[in-house]
């Protein structure tokens, strides 16, 4: 359904963005969605157990003569961790980033990994039987939605189980305030109407969760494969040096990108979470 409803948006895109089109008006050739290489497997699957093995690698390496004083690999991985720890505990407090932060951190290196990975030169370039053999995880809305549906569901447990169901269905429905008389009877139905709307948001979160960051990480993909296809430089310019001059600027732009939609991932997850485990009796 998924692939079925991306594929139709084609014909948009390239509509939209004639320079990204290809030869007579048709649709760009990166596909919006990834490619089956060996039977199931696809290319993005591919690159997600590759950023997978990349993660392990390092963690081993940096683990693997532990010291009282760090240095080298075990001093720049608990920097990284620790900064990121820290930036969770001032958002969302000390007692949810020690019972969460198992979740957060690994979601925000993983993005940040493919991030980067996907803009390693070949990537989306090197096929195998006509098909690319590696695209960038994060420019599949199937792995984006995974993460965000599992945000999801770990969000109604941590939820429920900070309090009790009682108070996570009051915190939507109950009115908020000190009613009384006349008032508390006129506030319940306003505040039932807003419950609503909260189910409704509630349900939309992991949807925009999972299109903005694919949309941001395909878009990258799609303007960089636009450029390097762009002809804007004098002909006597060898192809590669100008499409490499072309695409540049905004290579390094994308490696911001990648950090940042990382980033903003984790924050709005952290985010969500403390809106429902936030009851007012901690100040952060």
């Amino acid at each position: 359904m998924i692939r079925r409803t991306l594929t139709t948006l084609v014909p948009l895109l390239a509509f939209a963005s004639p320079a990204f089109a290809g030869e007579g008006g048709g649709a760009h050739k990166l596909p919006l969605y990834a490619e089956p290489v060996f039977g199931q497997v696809t290319n993005s699957m591919i690159m997600v157990w590759l950023a997978a093995l990349v993660i392990i690698f390092f963690c081993r390496m940096a683990t693997k003569k532990m010291a009282l004083v760090p240095a080298g690999l075990q001093n720049f991985a608990e920097w990284a961790v620790g900064s990121l720890y820290e930036f969770l505990a001032g958002l969302i407090g000390e007692k949810l980033v020690s019972r969460t932060f198992w979740f957060f951190g690994t979601i925000f290196f993983f993005i940040l990994v493919n991030n980067y990975m996907g803009l390693i030169p070949g990537v989306g370039t090197w096929t195998f039987n006509g098909k690319p053999i590696l695209r960038g995880a994060n420019a599949d809305v199937n792995m984006t939605a995974a993460m965000a549906f599992t945000f999801a569901l770990l969000w109604f447990y941590w939820a429920i189980t900070e309090t009790n169901f009682k108070m996570f269905m009051a915190h939507i429905f109950a009115p908020k305030g000190k009613f009384q008389g006349l008032m508390l009877g006129l506030m319940i139905p306003v505040f039932f109407c807003v419950g609503i709307l909260e189910v409704i948001s509630i349900c939309v979160r992991p949807i925009a969760l999972t299109f903005r960051l694919y949309g941001n990480i395909y878009g990258g993909e799609q303007t960089l494969e636009g450029l390097m296809h762009l002809k804007l430089l004098p002909e006597w310019i060898p192809t590669m040096v100008a499409a490499a001059a072309t695409s540049l600027p905004f290579y390094f732009m994308e490696l911001l990108v990648g950090f940042v939609q990382a980033l903003v991932f984790t924050l709005l997850c952290g985010v969500f979470l403390k809106l429902i485990c936030d009851h007012g009796d901690e100040h952060h």
